[in-house]
Protein backbone atom coordinates (compact mmCIF):
# COMPACT_ATOMS: atom_id res chain seq x y z
CA UNK A 1 0.00 0.00 0.00
CA UNK A 2 1.26 3.44 -0.80
CA UNK A 3 2.25 5.81 1.99
CA UNK A 4 -0.44 8.40 1.12
CA UNK A 5 -3.18 5.78 1.74
CA UNK A 6 -2.18 5.58 5.40
CA UNK A 7 -2.36 9.35 5.72
CA UNK A 8 -5.85 9.41 4.18
CA UNK A 9 -6.94 6.53 6.40
CA UNK A 10 -5.78 8.28 9.60
CA UNK A 11 -7.35 11.57 8.53
CA UNK A 12 -10.67 9.79 7.93
CA UNK A 13 -10.48 7.99 11.28
CA UNK A 14 -9.69 11.20 13.16
CA UNK A 15 -12.49 13.06 11.33
CA UNK A 16 -15.01 10.32 12.20
CA UNK A 17 -13.82 10.33 15.80
CA UNK A 18 -14.23 14.11 16.03
CA UNK A 19 -17.67 13.88 14.43
CA UNK A 20 -18.71 11.25 16.97
CA UNK A 21 -17.44 13.34 19.88
CA UNK A 22 -19.16 16.48 18.61
CA UNK A 23 -22.43 14.58 18.15
CA UNK A 24 -22.26 13.05 21.64
CA UNK A 25 -21.34 16.44 23.13
CA UNK A 26 -24.31 18.10 21.42
CA UNK A 27 -26.71 15.41 22.67
CA UNK A 28 -25.30 15.72 26.19
CA UNK A 29 -25.68 19.52 26.04
CA UNK A 30 -29.32 19.24 24.92
CA UNK A 31 -30.17 16.75 27.69
CA UNK A 32 -28.42 18.91 30.28
CA UNK A 33 -30.32 22.02 29.16
CA UNK A 34 -33.67 20.20 29.28
CA UNK A 35 -32.82 18.96 32.78
CA UNK A 36 -31.92 22.49 33.89
CA UNK A 37 -35.17 23.80 32.40
CA UNK A 38 -37.23 21.14 34.20
CA UNK A 39 -35.42 21.86 37.47
CA UNK A 40 -36.26 25.55 37.04
CA UNK A 41 -39.92 24.73 36.45
CA UNK A 42 -39.97 22.44 39.48
CA UNK A 43 -38.31 25.15 41.57
CA UNK A 44 -40.96 27.66 40.54
CA UNK A 45 -43.71 25.14 41.24
CA UNK A 46 -42.47 24.19 44.69
CA UNK A 47 -41.03 27.54 45.77
CA UNK A 48 -44.32 28.66 47.29
CA UNK A 49 -45.62 26.49 50.09
CA UNK A 50 -49.35 25.78 50.18
CA UNK A 51 -51.37 27.35 52.95
CA UNK A 52 -51.57 25.21 56.05
CA UNK A 53 -54.92 23.51 56.49
CA UNK A 54 -56.51 23.73 59.86
CA UNK A 55 -58.93 21.03 60.83
CA UNK A 56 -59.96 21.12 64.49
CA UNK A 57 -60.59 17.35 64.59
CA UNK A 58 -57.12 16.50 63.34
CA UNK A 59 -55.34 19.12 65.44
CA UNK A 60 -57.04 17.86 68.57
CA UNK A 61 -55.48 14.44 68.03
CA UNK A 62 -52.07 15.72 66.88
CA UNK A 63 -51.03 17.33 70.14
CA UNK A 64 -52.14 15.48 73.26
CA UNK A 65 -53.18 17.73 76.11
CA UNK A 66 -51.59 15.67 78.83
CA UNK A 67 -48.12 14.24 78.67
CA UNK A 68 -46.98 11.86 81.36
CA UNK A 69 -44.20 13.02 83.58
CA UNK A 70 -40.77 12.03 82.34
CA UNK A 71 -39.55 8.83 83.99
CA UNK A 72 -43.00 7.81 85.22
CA UNK A 73 -42.98 4.68 83.03
CA UNK A 74 -40.29 3.11 85.19
CA UNK A 75 -42.57 2.89 88.22
CA UNK A 76 -45.87 2.23 86.39
CA UNK A 77 -47.44 -1.19 86.21
CA UNK A 78 -47.05 -3.18 82.97
CA UNK A 79 -50.84 -3.25 82.53
CA UNK A 80 -51.02 0.54 82.76
CA UNK A 81 -48.16 0.96 80.28
CA UNK A 82 -49.75 -1.53 77.88
CA UNK A 83 -53.06 0.33 78.12
CA UNK A 84 -51.35 3.68 77.50
CA UNK A 85 -49.47 2.24 74.53
CA UNK A 86 -52.58 0.73 72.95
CA UNK A 87 -54.67 3.90 73.39
CA UNK A 88 -51.87 6.11 72.01
CA UNK A 89 -51.41 3.74 69.07
CA UNK A 90 -55.15 3.82 68.33
CA UNK A 91 -55.13 7.62 68.49
CA UNK A 92 -52.20 7.81 66.05
CA UNK A 93 -53.94 5.40 63.67
CA UNK A 94 -57.12 7.47 63.83
CA UNK A 95 -55.20 10.67 63.04
CA UNK A 96 -53.53 8.98 60.06
CA UNK A 97 -56.91 7.63 58.89
CA UNK A 98 -58.52 11.08 59.08
CA UNK A 99 -55.62 12.66 57.18
CA UNK A 100 -55.83 9.93 54.55
CA UNK A 101 -59.59 10.47 54.13
CA UNK A 102 -59.12 14.22 53.87
CA UNK A 103 -56.26 13.88 51.37
CA UNK A 104 -58.22 11.47 49.18
CA UNK A 105 -61.30 13.70 49.31
CA UNK A 106 -59.25 16.70 48.20
CA UNK A 107 -57.75 14.74 45.30
CA UNK A 108 -61.10 13.26 44.30
CA UNK A 109 -59.90 9.71 44.79
CA UNK A 110 -62.20 6.90 45.91
CA UNK A 111 -62.14 6.11 49.61
CA UNK A 112 -60.93 2.78 50.89
CA UNK A 113 -63.47 0.51 52.53
CA UNK A 114 -61.21 0.38 55.61
CA UNK A 115 -61.47 4.15 55.99
CA UNK A 116 -65.25 4.39 55.89
CA UNK A 117 -66.80 5.01 59.29
CA UNK A 118 -69.69 2.70 60.08
CA UNK A 119 -71.84 4.51 62.59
Amino acid sequence: MPWWFWILLWIALIALSLLLHVTLGYRLYRKMMSTVRELGEAGKKFSSLPAARTDPDIEAHDAPNERPEQGSAVFASPEQMRHDYVTAKAARQEVRRRKRIQRKAERGQPQSLHDIEFS
